[in-house]
């Protein structure tokens, strides 16, 4: 039987310059080009050395801090995320109610979906056809009434 390496420690990104890592040199030259462009915007010593001095912090925190185990630029992607979603959660069965009612009459049933399907009567098929179908089909009276009369209990 022939044996195989399997790779270990996949999840580790690979280093290109002693510690650094492909992610962070991208980074760091990004943040170079920036200092570069600021160098030929900025006529002023004193202004360009504060603003290299803002660019090169946001660059090497953006290039080498990590929050939770995971790199900067990832932390903020995630925060911003969480601020466009909603933080409130609510299910109301109106709404369900109303959209399934649009989606009913646009196809309406004409015969029940049991019926059609050849399933077998038990008060469970029923109730699970009653769920599926978001109350637009409302069950067979029949097997309602036989289910009420035989004074059977809810064996759920």
């Amino acid at each position: 039987m022939q044996q195989f390496v399997v790779p270990q420690f996949i999840d580790v990104e690979d280093k290109i310059i002693g510690p650094v890592t492909t992610r962070q040199f991208l980074i760091i030259l990004a943040g170079a080009l920036l200092l570069f462009i600021e160098y030929k915007l900025i006529k002023s010593l004193g202004l360009f050395i504060l603003g290299g001095l803002i660019t090169l912090l946001f660059t090497s925190a953006f290039a080498f801090m990590k929050v939770n185990g995971m790199p900067l630029h990832f932390f903020f992607i995630n925060v911003l995320q969480w601020f466009q979603r909603p933080k409130l959660r609510i299910w109301g069965k109106d709404t369900m109610m109303t959209k399934m009612k649009k989606i009913t009459t646009s196809f309406p049933i004409t015969t029940p979906v049991a019926k059609r399907v050849g399933l077998s009567r038990s008060r469970l098929s029923e109730l699970t056809l009653i769920i599926d179908t978001g109350g637009a089909y409302q069950g067979d009276d029949e097997a309602i009434l036989n289910h009420k009369l035989s004074g059977q209990k809810n064996k759920f």
